[in-house]
């Protein structure tokens, strides 16, 4: 007996020994062999990359995985209950590790032979998630509890539970029940019901088979038994748990809802941020604050959308897209279906003609329902027969379509009006003068019908709306706005082909000597071209670099005084800030801040801003640099007078009827050019520059010009955006005088002349009392300043309109 308790107090202490040492080694291994959990607590989820607009408004969200991560105290109580009642019970009470449930597992595991995934609680779940695979071994098994109980040590329960709901997929992109939340629902997570916590806290056992989109049926036999697990807890009464499993299964999958409409402007930031930061932006949860404006981007979408759809139903109906034969009951849900697979462009709707009167048409929609368009929504489609002829009015809807059309459909108020995508195309974009900040950017029609943005990669010519930069470089020169020119005609041999080009103003009209106020108001074709042989054409070139414009995009020869430059609309929008801010050259930007997913500021723009009032540095090649001013590129004299011009555009030359939107601070110059291939509005105030452009991707004519295809659309911008604004006119600088002077010959007026008008001077240029404004003692043309061309192509734009 004494030999066997000898026996048995030997092999209690050899076991104390072995389990202690094999306590020490298991303590051993979770410190120094498992993996560092304090990254837990600053752990950084994927996120994707968000672009809001300056006051916050998302645009665009870029990224695999849509997640929304959110702090433990905003997560619902009721969806807690829900998932602790499903999948850890006692979640509160272990150690990270449920002994009865690993031991239930190892039981079914002997029993069957099977390893089945039970036992795991919510922190060995978290523990897989974010350090093991999901291959079952015994090894990532005992790899998992260890980490599990290393976890819960180090870390909060309320923080392992957070880590959890935010980290766990739970189908369609959704990680996290935040953006599960809105994928199924379309809700914040605090606004779901508790059918709908439950179906939520049911799907981590089998998001991609057990969501209700993939599987109804199965979602809701899941939710049911979250919603049992839940009353037999004591979670919900049984008032509440009879009401949730009687609601129905609301789930549908809801697309990112943007809130402001500036795909353009967010592709643009898309790819200047990946230049910087490389493929993390996809995940590393950036918010990017950009310099867009959403109530002025809503007004640049609005205007572009209207301007091209009435400039396309001006030029005539051009038939349906495609006839699907003659309708019957057989075919409607057949179309339906085709109609479905169509996408919708800018609002323009798809739809087929199943019914006609003689003033209406019946349309089928895509959602199956039937809408009728009145004689008003069809009495526009006179058909195109080519671009310069349209047909007899309809009289009648057969006139306009047939049965089976296959069309687009636009609402108008209460009504819906029959459309077309329009062939041309548009752009819009804003800038604040003051610092170069991108406010509004619209680079097209519809970014999903086509993504070239329009405004900063299309090379188009400018037509007359490159005039100022002329004028300005011969004001720079010593010229004034009362220098007289002759209108007269010109002709210039083109040595390659000798060739002869004869250059006329629009009206074919020639106006004699003409100062150069009144030939910047109405674009005047020969007044700019023997203005610029006066100047030079290398002068001029070298000018313009000033706006920001590179020598190769300007030619060296007198077209370029029509606009032959190949230049980008953001380009000329940049290059009219110069006049609207006074002559500062600033950088036009589109992001204004980077921020974490924590709102640690990674970047913060630092735009070289216009200063009137301050010292700043002239450009040039000797320039030191100023990290807050921006280089002056003319003087405040020079953008004055040019302003000063541009504001008569609008009171009395080519931009006229923009004196409806009756303001007093709103000068522009109109552009278009050759055979009206381009038209352009560039105007402005001190507080925005806005440029409309419209024209083909593949250069035709449009047969307007810009003060009928473009100046609308600007103006319909300008009378949102400045609604109830105060008028901000330009002001005055020092070293600018108002003269009165004759306006035949630019001279100093009499005292008494009754038809005097003031004209503006810098101090330096006033004229005598005995002689014109005339010409300084120019250089002599140059006689190389000859273009290319036929012997009679006409100019771009020009004359009185």
């Amino acid at each position: 007996m004494n030999y066997f308790l000898q026996l048995v107090k030997k092999i209690t202490i050899f076991s104390l020994v072995a389990a202690g040492a094999f306590t020490v080694a298991v303590l051993y291994y979770m410190e120094f062999q498992l993996p560092d959990i304090d990254a837990l607590n600053t752990v950084q989820l994927q996120v994707p990359l968000q672009i809001l607009t300056s006051d916050g408004k998302l645009i665009a969200e870029y990224g695999e995985k849509r997640r929304i991560p959110i702090p433990f105290n905003q997560i619902p109580k009721p969806l807690i209950n829900a998932v602790l009642a499903t999948e850890d019970q006692r979640y509160f009470q272990h150690p990270g590790i449920d002994i009865p449930g690993l031991a239930r597992a190892s039981i079914l595991l002997i029993a069957t032979g099977r390893k089945e995934q039970g036992g795991s609680t919510i922190t060995m779940q978290v523990a897989r998630s974010f350090y093991l695979t999901r291959h079952k071994t015994f090894g990532r098994k005992l790899r998992e509890i260890l980490l599990a109980l290393k976890i819960d040590h180090k870390l909060s329960k309320q923080k392992i539970l957070e880590l959890y709901l935010n980290k766990i997929f739970l189908g369609n992109r959704a990680y996290g029940v935040a953006a599960a939340a809105q994928i199924y629902y379309g809700k914040q997570l605090s606004d779901l019901s508790i059918d709908e916590y439950a179906m939520l806290a049911g799907l981590p056992k089998a998001p991609s088979t057990l969501n209700p989109l993939a599987n109804p049926v199965a979602a809701k036999k899941r939710r049911d038994h979250v919603l049992a697990r839940m009353r037999e807890l004591n979670y919900i009464d049984e008032k509440t748990y009879k009401t949730a499993l009687a609601a129905p299964l609301n789930a549908s999958y809801h697309d990112l809802q943007t809130q402001v409409k500036a795909p353009y402007a967010a592709e643009l930031v898309r790819q200047q941020l990946e230049q910087m930061y490389g493929d993390t932006i996809y995940t590393d949860g950036f918010n990017v604050y950009t310099t867009v404006d959403s109530r002025l981007q809503d007004f640049a979408n609005q205007a572009v959308h209207n301007n091209l759809l009435a400039y396309d139903a001006r030029h005539g109906y051009r038939g349906p897209e495609r006839n699907l034969g003659v309708p019957n009951l057989n075919h409607m849900q057949e179309w339906e279906k085709t109609l479905s697979n169509i996408p919708t462009v800018n609002g323009l709707e798809p739809a087929v003609v199943v019914d006609m009167t003689e003033k209406t048409a019946t349309v089928l929609r895509s959602n199956g329902k039937l809408v009728t368009i009145s004689w008003q929504g069809l009495a526009w489609a006179r058909r195109q027969i080519n671009a310069d002829y349209l047909g007899r009015m309809p009289h009648k809807a057969s006139d306009v379509l047939q049965l089976g059309d296959l069309v687009r459909i636009t609402p108008v108020g209460q009504e819906w009006r029959l459309a077309q995508v329009p062939k041309a195309e548009a752009g819009f974009v804003v800038l604040n003068p003051t610092n170069g900040a991108i406010l509004a950017l619209v680079g097209g029609f519809d970014y999903q019908h086509s993504n070239f943005n329009r405004i900063t990669n299309a090379n188009r010519q400018p037509g007359s709306s490159f005039k100022p930069f002329i004028y300005s470089a011969a004001l720079d020169q010593g010229y004034t706005l009362a220098t007289v020119i002759n209108d007269a005609p010109i002709v210039v041999e083109n040595p390659t082909d000798n060739s002869l080009w004869r250059p006329q103003n629009d009206e074919k009209r020639f106006y004699g000597p003409t100062r150069l106020r009144v030939g910047l108001i109405h674009s005047l074709n020969l007044v700019s071209i023997r203005l610029l042989e006066q100047i030079t054409t290398s002068y001029a070139v070298s000018f313009a670099q000033r706006f920001g414009f590179t020598p190769a995009q300007l030619p060296p020869t007198l077209s370029l005084a029509l606009g032959t430059a190949s230049v980008t609309p953001l380009q000329m929008a940049t290059g009219y800030t110069v006049f609207a801010n006074g002559g500062f050259k600033v950088v036009p930007f589109a992001i204004d801040s980077i921020r974490s997913s924590q709102g640690q500021v990674l970047y913060q723009a630092k735009p070289l801003t216009a200063c009137n009032n301050c010292q700043t540095p002239t450009a040039g090649a000797n320039t030191p640099p100023d990290n807050t001013h921006a280089p002056r590129a003319i003087s405040a004299q020079n953008a004055f007078l040019i302003t000063s011009a541009l504001h008569d555009v609008i009171q009395m030359g080519t931009a006229e009827r923009a004196q409806s939107l009756k303001r007093n601070d709103l000068s522009g110059k109109t552009g278009t050019t050759q055979n009206q291939v381009d038209a352009w509005f560039i105007g402005y105030n001190p507080n925005y520059v806005a440029l409309a452009w419209m024209g083909f991707d593949q250069p035709q004519s449009l047969h307007e010009y810009g003060n009928k295809a473009a100046l609308p659309m600007w103006m319909e911008f300008m009378q949102y955006a400045l609604k109830d604004k105060p008028d901000h006119p330009a002001e005055q600088p020092p070293g600018i005088v108002s003269i009165k002077i004759d306006p035949l010959t630019g001279k100093r007026a009499a005292p008494n002349d009754p038809v005097a008008q003031f004209e503006y001077f810098m101090t330096p240029y006033v004229p005598d009392e005995d002689k014109a404004a005339s010409a300084p003692a120019a250089t002599q043309p140059n006689k190389n300043n000859n273009v290319g061309g036929g012997s009679n192509t006409t100019g771009q734009e020009g004359g009185i309109y």
